[in-house]
């Protein structure tokens, strides 16, 4: 029998290697033999490994040997990134790079100023951002915040590279609140022009679209929208 433990091992060294952009798409990945030399496992680990990433989607096999797919998968979801915000993590997923496209205080849409229950003129912090791993564009997205948090967290408002990691975590430390309810809406839609330019789409491609709301017992702490393009997948694990 092939070693569950090392069968793990290979198969987590590839996908964490492709989900960071380090193997990018269409990147060919070593030989069995070599995969087998280099773990010090049996060729029957390492093709289960593989077999376990191609079932994933994660790669490709072909005569000329084994490659990154040209679909890479997304796989957080909302409740992931909350996970990860209550152990204190970044916000992005393991590897993602993200870009601040916007980042301002502004009277928010209608619809946006009764999620935060406010009068009429105050103000939202409002972020745009997209994130990738690699070449890949893996979420367009809005973040909005309270506007008094701008004053706890100057990153709020600030563009620089590299800024959005970690936002939602310092956010909560900053404020002294803490999540305890958190809500995920998806449906899938055509991308309108916003965001199927940011996504590198044509106008009209399914995408599918979402929106969470992270808030304890004094009220929303962020509200976002995002969308996805088109054959990423998005999940959850489930405990019976």
């Amino acid at each position: 029998m092939p070693s569950p433990k090392t069968f793990t091992k290979i198969a987590d060294h590839f996908r964490e290697r492709i989900l960071s952009g380090e193997l990018e798409p269409g990147a060919k990945l070593p030989t069995n033999r070599e995969i087998a030399g280099q773990w010090q496992a049996a060729a029957a680990t390492v093709s289960r490994a593989l077999q376990a990433l191609q079932v994933e989607n994660f790669i490709r096999t072909t005569p000329r040997g084994t490659y990154v797919a040209d679909d890479p998968r997304w796989t957080l979801s909302a409740r992931d990134r909350l996970t990860r915000v209550q152990r204190v993590k970044s916000f992005l997923a393991e590897g993602e790079t993200s870009r601040v496209t916007a980042a301002e205080l502004i009277i928010p849409p209608l619809y946006v100023a009764e999620i935060f229950d406010l009068e009429a003129g105050d103000q939202v912090v409002r972020r745009e951002w997209l994130a990738g791993r690699g070449k890949t564009r893996t979420v367009f997205a809005v973040t909005w915040y309270p506007a008094p948090f701008a004053a706890l967290v100057a990153d709020l408002l600030n563009t620089a590279p590299g800024r959005n990691h970690g936002l939602s975590t310092r956010v909560l430390e900053a404020t002294g609140r803490t999540i305890t309810h958190a809500r995920d809406d998806m449906h899938a839609r055509p991308a309108d022009a916003r965001e199927a330019s940011a996504l590198g789409l044509p106008v009209g491609s399914p995408v599918l679209a979402g929106v969470h709301r992270w808030s304890d017992t004094e009220g929303i702490i962020e509200y976002g929208e995002w969308c996805l393009p088109p054959r990423f997948t998005i999940g959850y694990d489930y405990q019976p």
